[in-house]
């Protein structure tokens, strides 16, 4: 009648094997990686962070500047001038002949809410084969009915 000891065969084992329990995280956690990235829809692209109200441009309120409105569809005006789309290239470039400094050469384009996508697309497209790299696409302030705001693109 002696003690045994080594734990002996055949009796409960009050430990807790974890070694299993460890193998089947593995696996789930090699599954999860493997598919994660087919689970994204749509091409991933960094947004811009605190754009809500860019900058006022000073420039858009002077008098030189060649601000293109287009409140409806169809109708275009350069400053207050009402002009037609055939007319607008023309008057754009005698404007722009008139500005002497390079930095100045910024042809701002404002748009109403109902205007066609191609209506914009159009003028943007006549402005950049002026060989204007600056194109001001003016908007309203996100909250309140703040003045006019004005980025550019180059």
């Amino acid at each position: 009648m002696g003690m045994q000891a080594g734990g002996g065969s055949g009796g409960l084992q009050s430990e807790i094997n974890v070694t299993p329990m460890v193998d089947i995280m593995l696996v789930l956690l090699i599954i999860f990686m493997v598919v994660t990235p087919f689970l994204q829809q749509g091409i991933t692209v960094a947004l811009p962070k605190n754009m809500n109200n860019p900058d006022v441009d000073p420039n858009i309120i002077k008098e030189s500047s060649v601000v293109i409105s287009i409140p409806e569809d169809g109708e275009f005006y350069l400053g207050k001038e009402r002009l037609q789309r055939e007319q607008l290239a023309d008057k754009v470039d005698s404007m722009l002949k008139k500005i002497k400094n390079e930095q100045d050469k910024i042809v701002y384009i404002k748009s109403g809410v109902g205007v066609s996508y191609g209506d914009v697309v159009n003028v943007i497209n006549e402005v950049r084969k002026l060989g204007v790299d600056k194109i001001g696409l003016v908007a309203d302030k996100k909250k309140g009915g703040a003045p006019a705001k004005a980025t550019t693109s180059s």
